[in-house]
């Protein structure tokens, strides 16, 4: 019987091998999923934000389900209702797809800012409120949101802010690479399913564990500190990452670190997973907005701050 990291690993290499050319995203949803974290998936339509989600979800046997968003998608439509059964006489909770291990929140800018406010409850507690009965979702819990950046306007609402603090990660894909579109090509197929569920419950539970023993060192979670204080007192930067974003960055630092077989978290993995913590926590101040994109102003928060000389691992 395979072990758990060797269960995760042959997990990652099927799901890169069906969404081809996008090896860096696969990593980081791996992330969110060992840091019980949520990822916002963004980008054009027809790159393969919801065939990457489906895909992940296959190699896992936990419970998945998918919510279409649109305008007239309800609260109650994402968590469930209370109903009167007439043949018990009774009233019984229906659940809604919200009650699963992982989330698949399709076009979620689609959706009322009412809906949306419906997933902060169990994104942040995993817990749904119905008719004033709290109910836990199962464990472990994910929401996997995707969005289309260029659809702004009519029909579309962003994301409050309070919401997207949410999200551990947002990951942005790109068009795949010349190359790397050739092969898809030539290798194209509808989207298949793993003949196996490689990752059960029981050993994600296991993993993410095993992240919270992952060593950080002072100097590193200091060099990590520096860079959200520094994203505060930035002069184009009107609100910087808060204390959960810090709190969220450590612990997607050391499941990227359980990722790639390490014991401690180095410091180049809190600077490669800052774009990706910092880019949809901070706002920018109108002139800032005009002048520069969020990417930029992340590298030059990174760029001011002192990286600490990285001395391998600790033990």
């Amino acid at each position: 019987m395979e072990d758990k990291k060797q269960s995760l690993r042959r997990s990652i290499q099927y799901v890169k091998q069906e969404i081809i050319g996008q090896d860096q995203a696969v990593d980081l949803l791996f992330v969110a999923l060992l840091a019980n974290g949520h990822v916002l998936l963004e980008s054009v339509p027809g790159t393969g934000k919801t065939k990457l989600a489906k895909t992940v979800a296959a190699v896992y046997s936990g419970q998945f389900r998918r919510v279409q968003f649109t305008p007239d998608v309800l609260p109650s439509d994402v968590t469930g209702i209370q109903f009167f059964n007439p043949k018990k006489q009774e009233f019984e909770i229906r659940h809604g797809p919200a009650f699963t291990n992982m989330l698949l929140a399709d076009e979620i800018n689609r959706a009322a800012p009412k809906t949306q406010s419906s997933l902060l409850e169990v994104m942040e507690e995993q817990q749904l409120t119905i008719d004033g009965e709290t109910l836990p979702v199962p464990v472990p819990f994910m929401v996997i949101a995707t969005q289309n950046p260029v659809e702004q306007g009519q029909g579309t609402y962003p994301l409050p802010e309070a919401q997207l603090d949410r999200f551990l990660l947002r990951i942005q894909l790109d068009y795949p690479e010349l190359e790397d579109e050739r092969n898809i090509l030539n290798t194209y197929k509808q989207a298949g399913n793993s003949s196996e569920a490689i990752l059960d419950q029981e050993t994600v539970l296991e993993l993410q564990q095993e992240v919270s023993n992952i060593h950080i060192a002072d100097d590193v979670k200091d060099y990590l500190l520096s860079i959200v204080h520094a994203s505060r007192n930035h002069p184009e930067v009107r609100l910087g990452a808060s204390t959960r974003a810090a709190l969220a960055w450590l612990k997607a630092a050391q499941a990227y670190a359980l990722l790639h077989d390490r014991e401690y978290v180095s410091p180049q993995d809190i600077k490669l997973l800052a774009q990706f913590i910092l880019g949809h926590r901070i706002m920018l101040t109108m002139e800032g907005a005009i002048r520069k994109t969020k990417q930029e102003i992340v590298d030059e928060i990174l760029a001011s701050a002192a990286v600490p000389v990285e001395t391998g691992s600790p033990f």
